[in-house]
């Protein structure tokens, strides 16, 4: 048995076999893994917002998609992942709160999905599932062994991606 490794908000950190990194309550917050199955290695960031550079004297670079997402990379390579295996699965992005009217900005959930599509194109690593979207939160489990990624819904059972 390995070891459960939990991660916070607005954090992040890395695993392998036959580690299982595990996050909670991811509403408009997405929860984005990397795996190289080859090596077993994954990393799991949640993050809360798409973008950092509207923030001046950022201190939490796992807060933010733009910069989480190649902090998360970089741990992943150091700890001995391919760069060319590695592959990367998303969840959350929720619409947690229904506003009136259409926002022209999109949900923030919306947004933190697009961001991590658009960083994942800009770095190389194919995307290779995804539960996003919708109205309702999630918890998730990367198992190191075999990349399973698992997403717990109140009401809605297990998913695996």
């Amino acid at each position: 048995m390995g070891e459960i490794i939990k991660v916070g908000m607005a954090d992040l950190k890395i695993g392998r076999a036959p580690d299982t990194l595990t996050t909670l309550g991811l509403g408009s917050c997405i929860g984005l893994t990397l795996y190289d199955p080859a090596a077993k290695i994954g990393g799991l960031v949640h993050y809360m917002l798409p973008d950092s550079t509207k923030l001046k004297n950022n201190t939490n670079i796992a807060k933010f998609g733009d910069t989480g997402i190649r902090e998360l990379l970089r741990l992943v390579l150091e700890a001995g992942a391919a760069k060319r295996k590695l592959v990367a699965k998303i969840a959350g992005g929720a619409s947690m709160f229904e506003l009136s009217g259409a926002s022209s900005i999109g949900s923030v959930g919306e947004r933190n999905a697009e961001a991590a599509k658009q960083i994942l194109k800009e770095l190389q690593i194919p995307l290779v599932a995804e539960d996003t979207g919708l109205n309702y939160g999630r918890t998730v489990e990367l198992n190191c062994l075999n990349g399973d990624f698992l997403i717990k819904s109140v009401g809605r059972g297990i998913k695996v991606i």
